[in-house]
């Protein structure tokens, strides 16, 4: 019978001990025993060469290992690591280079190395597969702004403001906000609007301060963007992943940094935001980047910041109307109703290729129809 993993060296002193008998058939006895001709050999001249002792396993391991990753890099890979827990092999590879490492280990290495030492779960893994989203095509097309789920803070709550370049993923404002009012928000835009100028558009959700609801998505916050030339599209109501991007920043904000700014001071968290935006910016690598920074990608926007609103401008053969208290515009004798957003400013009326049907725009921006067949 076959030998058990149990009696391994019980059966081979056996079949030693058989096989050195007088008359023995050693050919049968490997039969008998379940092994083949060389195994049987192989044992009986270790058994002559060192006694019993021959007869134990040795170990498969290679007398030399020329692949085997050195020592040191495996310390450096835990040090990364480490220092950023979220990473995963193919961060902590591109970083290596980077760094300027020699024969630095493929990242399905350095993801053993990292199982191996215990600094990976396989079960957390799954978790984190690889978003497929659209992209703007060049740096400040389109910007991505949203809160942050709030959390405790020393005094109250605190709430991450977050702005991300569509095209890069460069993260130009990381902010722990006391609030999440109109008036905190357009602080924090104009100091980042003076330092990097203005995106062509943004995409924003329907909740405070861009919009009321899906039914109402103007608030004055929006009303300024638009004022300053700045598109402003809503997320589709209920589908966060139209904001993918930003939502992929925010689960390694909450991953890598939110822990550590539990119950600190507003002023402490945004230390320790500054601090992790300037590693996510230039030197985490980003997989959908080819694990380029998105510093790399990213470039200033050529629109300054006007610290002084130019007047808004309309067609010559464009009705103007301005919009009352309640939201109200009159033309040709009837009311039509306008988001309360836009009260004391002027909107141009536009016909469609609809009869009866005209639209709304504030400056640039269509903000609605009109059906002058229906003023209700």
């Amino acid at each position: 019978m076959p030998w058990k993993e149990l009696s391994l060296m019980s059966l081979r002193k056996e079949f030693i001990s058989l096989v050195m008998g007088e008359g023995s058939n050693f050919s049968q006895l490997c039969a008998r025993f379940g092994i083949s001709r060389k195994t049987g050999y192989k044992w009986l001249n270790r058994c002559r060469r060192e006694g019993i002792v021959g007869l134990t396993d040795r170990s498969r391991r290679p007398k030399r290992s020329p692949g085997r990753t050195a020592v040191s890099m495996e310390a450096e890979v835990i040090r990364i690591r480490s220092d950023h827990p979220a990473w995963g092999g193919r961060k902590i590879a591109a970083r290596l280079g980077v760094l300027g490492k020699e024969n630095v280990p493929a990242p399905s290495t350095i993801t053993a190395i990292l199982k191996r030492h215990g600094c990976m779960d396989p079960a957390e893994s799954l978790k984190h597969q690889r978003w497929q989203s659209f992209e703007a095509d060049a740096p400040n097309a389109l910007w991505q702004m949203d809160f942050k789920g709030h959390f405790e803070a020393a005094k109250g709550r605190c709430h991450p403001l977050t702005i991300l370049d569509d095209h890069s993923r460069y993260a130009l404002c990381l902010q722990a906000c006391p609030d999440e009012t109109g008036a905190t928000v357009r602080a924090h835009l104009t100091e980042v609007f003076r330092r990097f100028g203005l995106p062509n558009r943004t995409l924003v959700d329907n909740g405070s301060p861009w919009g009321s609801d899906a039914e109402h998505p103007y608030t004055p916050l929006t009303v300024w963007l638009i004022r300053l030339r700045i598109g402003v599209i809503h997320s589709r109501p209920y589908h966060p992943q139209t904001l993918g991007k930003g939502e992929r920043f925010h689960r390694s904000l909450k991953a890598e940094v939110l822990p550590y700014c539990l119950g600190l001071e507003i002023e402490a968290c945004q230390k320790r935001f500054q601090a992790w935006r300037e590693v996510y910016n230039t030197e985490r690598p980003h997989e959908a980047l080819d694990m380029a920074v998105p510093a790399s990608r990213y470039r200033l926007s050529p629109r300054s910041f006007p610290e002084t609103l130019p007047p808004i401008e309309y067609g010559p053969d464009d009705p103007v109307r301005k919009v009352q208290q309640g939201g109200k515009i009159s033309y040709h004798n009837q009311e039509y109703s306008i988001p309360k957003a836009f009260c004391g400013q002027h909107v141009a009326l536009r016909p469609t290729q609809s009869d009866g049907i005209w639209e709304v725009f504030f400056c640039n921006q269509l903000i609605q129809q009109i059906d002058l067949r229906n003023p209700h």
